[in-house]
């Protein structure tokens, strides 16, 4: 009988694959990224009372694994560059509950992890990744998500690489694997089990089922196979974005992505900022109206009504309002044709230069 549940065949081969491909030392697939945070705050012994740094500009999953292991998500602004967390709003936002920091990865742009390892590795805070949007994308020659304690990428439909549902926590920190092993299936010591370390396994510490099952973990491996190809053909679109529109920034109409030096990215999102949230919303609904899925993205967490009851705020959030409310994102996925991709760059264009 195939093995339909968590810790199958296909679960050690894709597990085998991400664990080549980021150099870690043990990776655990689990159900989403979302539950990969979830796992991630329980393995950095976060507590009641302690405090951990989060941007604004991100997605709610972000914040809640703060909050739900009973502790603060502490808001900070962005880089208006890369809609990135700000490395010295990170340092100023430091009081004595903090235990650590969660990065997250805009567009599979990297954070400048450099600054921010230096200030955590003085204040001696951890750093966790939400590299969500990141497989496949690089910074200074070094896959995202591999400098840090851990690091936690998604598998969503939504992503570059899927299997419907999916996610899995990176474990870079050596001295954190046989906890992570333990959290990961109930708060037990069952891989010690199946390894013929125990007779028996036991209860031993904090956990919950943080599993994918082998059926999504063999479609994840075929996608995982083609992550080369499919990253090829998602730059290719968001780089004839890029491209059509640099006219339209030339002609100040709109401000394109900031790809900073050393980044390699992944293709996940091009989005553009207009001038004003009054342009942005109308060129949203423009695009709609043409068939082009146009969108914009967050609402800021400080902004929202759990982001206010469960959070605090950090300084001045102003960049991540403004930038927010200004965003256009257009459509990129694989399968895209060229004729599509130009006319969607055509009606874009056309439609800002009417705005204007």
């Amino acid at each position: 009988m195939p093995i339909l549940s968590g810790d199958g065949p296909y679960n050690a081969q894709a597990r085998k694959w991400l664990e080549d491909h980021f150099k870690a030392p043990l990776v655990v697939l689990t159900p989403s990224c979302t539950a990969a945070l979830e796992m991630s705050m329980l393995l950095m012994e976060v507590k009641p009372g302690d405090e951990v740094i989060v941007p604004s500009f991100t997605f709610s999953s972000t914040a809640t694994a703060v909050v739900l292991v009973g502790a603060t998500p502490v808001f900070v602004d962005c880089d208006p560059q890369t809609l990135n967390i700000d490395p010295e709003k990170i340092k100023h936002a430091i009081t004595p509950k903090t235990k650590g920091i969660i990065v997250m990865h805009y567009a599979g742009i990297s954070c400048n992890m450099m600054r921010i390892n230096q200030i955590t590795q003085a204040q001696n805070l951890f750093v966790v990744e939400d590299a969500a949007q990141c497989i496949g994308a690089l910074y200074n020659n070094h896959q995202i998500g591999t400098q840090s304690a851990a690091a936690a990428f998604s598998f969503h439909q939504t992503k570059n690489i899927s299997c419907g549902e999916g996610g899995c926590l990176v474990v870079n920190d050596p001295q954190l694997l046989e906890r992570a092993q333990i959290i990961r299936d109930k708060g037990t010591n069952r891989q010690q089990f199946f390894q013929g370390q125990v007779d028996k396994y036991t209860w031993m510490d904090v956990g919950s089922s943080y599993l994918m099952s082998d059926l999504q973990a063999d479609y994840l491996l075929g996608q995982l196979k083609k992550l080369n190809i499919i990253t090829k053909k998602r730059r290719s679109v968001w780089q004839a974005y890029h491209d059509g529109v640099q006219e339209l920034e030339e002609q100040k109409l709109l401000q394109r992505m900031h790809v900073p030096d050393g980044a390699y990215i992944n293709g996940h999102i091009y989005y553009f900022l207009m001038p004003t949230p009054a342009l942005a919303e109308t060129a949203i609904r423009k695009l709609q109206e043409k068939g082009i899925k146009a969108t914009g993205h967050y609402v800021p967490l400080h902004n929202s009504p759990a982001g206010k009851k469960y959070g605090r705020v950090s300084g001045e959030i102003k960049h991540a309002s403004d930038c927010a409310s200004r965003l256009v994102r257009l459509p990129i996925n694989p399968e895209m044709t060229n004729e599509e991709v130009s006319l969607i760059i055509q009606t874009t264009k056309d439609l800002i230069i009417i705005l204007s």
